[in-house]
């Protein structure tokens, strides 16, 4: 793509790195293929191709963002499909980020949407005001019908039935390996996660304490920042991250570490980019470090090596995050330990697209998100299975409601194959109806 960005332009170091990307675009349409905005809604605008154009547009021409450009890009699930489906590795990610980053600073948005972006911001991040807010949730859920607003709704719908108890694991402290030494990692504990489903953090616990790895909740690490990055509050997400290099910089300069170990999969999507956030910032050679040894919590299992568990009468319908398959590129380690642990796995059809979860999407752009789960959830059930896994808080919460089986992290599954207890949501109740609005 032929871009016409001024030298002086070209001296701003976000301006200089979307014009590689946009320069790398060869405009061949590949992407809309597999864009689940543009799958849905049938607009060139709603795919990465559209949205190219007009950021291209209004950063070259410093262009105030009008309406019409920024509803296109908030529609953006940021997915990230499309990297994966490219053939000219066009990093549309910096690029969408710099976009709404963009927005941020030069767009008034209504009264309603600065509003609720601001409570997002200000309570996600934050676990016990999370926790708070979903109790305050709870008792509002059956009023939520009369909300005037869907987002409102959403918020609402979203709600858990029960609000787990404050589990102690996430508290800065070390654990000793119970199994014969082989590494000490950092583990992320995370924001939301710890509001939502504390088993989580404490099944990954064990399962690395298990298979030989000291493990260390850093003092000081919190937030990866995503939820504030994605709604190009940059200030606010590098602050947040600024906090977790420096806590994880300091261990690594103290005892060591050989991996900070991530189990939510959006969050290590952003970790791993540290190194291009702070790239301009006195950080920047922690936050390489940082991100060098940024690990899935599928990809350290699969180098502990975990022994073959004997086969078990139970099917495992395993849904691929977005943010692991195409943010991380990681496919195959979560289906191949599960297979290990005994499991028999399946895939439901177009498993590349998103379930509708994308951090804060399913509460800024309700209708779309409820199509997509929709979607998700009928190609897993018609794979019949036992249980449903995922390797995303957002994506269980997402099609906790609706899934008429279990869902749980694989890390759950494979703490219990190997001698952790049954994951509590197995025996949890599970409902089946889904209401998708019109968006037509």
């Amino acid at each position: 793509m032929q871009t016409t960005f001024t030298p002086e332009q070209l001296n701003d170091p976000a301006i200089r790195r979307s014009n590689e990307i946009l320069r790398s675009c060869v405009h061949c349409g590949f992407c809309t293929a597999t864009c689940p905005t543009y799958q849905v809604l049938g607009d060139e605008l709603d795919s990465p191709r559209g949205r190219i154009y007009q950021i291209k547009d209004m950063l070259e021409n410093e262009r105030v963002p009008d309406e019409r450009t920024v509803l296109h890009i908030d529609r953006c699930l940021s997915c990230l499909a499309c990297m994966t489906t490219c053939p000219s590795g066009v990093h549309y990610m910096h690029l969408v980020d710099h976009a709404r980053a963009y927005i941020e600073d030069r767009y008034k948005r209504p009264f309603s949407d600065r509003a609720l972006r601001w409570i997002l911001a200000r309570i996600l991040p934050y676990p016990t005001r999370f926790r708070l807010a979903l109790l305050g949730a709870r008792i509002g859920r059956p009023l939520a019908r009369l909300m005037p607003d869907a987002r409102l709704r959403a918020m609402l719908d979203m709600a858990p039935k029960t609000i787990p108890p404050v589990s102690r694991n996430d508290d800065p402290q070390s654990f000793t390996a119970t199994g014969p030494k082989r590494m000490r990692v950092a583990l992320m504990t995370g924001c939301a996660q710890k509001a939502l489903n504390t088993d989580i953090n404490d099944a990954t616990i064990r399962i690395l304490r298990r298979f030989g790895c000291d493990v260390v909740v850093a003092r000081g690490a919190g937030c990866c920042g995503a939820l504030t990055h994605h709604m190009g509050k940059t200030d606010e997400s590098h602050a947040t991250a600024a906090k977790n290099i420096r806590a994880w910089a300091a261990e690594m300069d103290g005892e060591g570490l050989d991996a900070i170990v991530i189990n939510t999969s959006g969050c290590g999507t952003t970790v791993k980019d540290y190194g291009h956030m702070f790239r301009n910032d006195p950080l920047a050679a922690d936050a390489v470090r940082v991100s060098k040894i940024a690990m899935d919590v599928s990809e350290i299992l699969t180098r502990l090596d975990i022994p073959e568990s004997a086969p078990k009468d139970m099917v495992v319908a395993y849904h691929a995050a977005c943010s692991l398959q195409h943010g991380q590129q990681i496919k195959t380690y979560p289906k191949t330990l599960l297979k290990r642990a005994g499991f028999t796995v399946v895939e439901p059809a177009d498993s590349h697209l998103c379930c509708g979860s994308a951090g804060t999407y399913n509460l800024m752009q309700p209708k779309i998100s409820a199509e997509l789960k929709a979607r998700k959830l009928r190609t897993l059930r018609a794979k019949s299975p036992d249980i449903i896994a995922a390797g995303n808080i957002g994506c269980m919460m997402q099609l906790g409601t609706g899934a008429g089986v279990p869902i749980v992290h694989t890390v759950e599954l494979l703490d219990w194959a190997t001698g952790g207890p049954q994951p509590p949501a197995m025996t949890a109740d599970h409902g089946t109806d889904v209401a998708v609005p019109s968006l037509r």
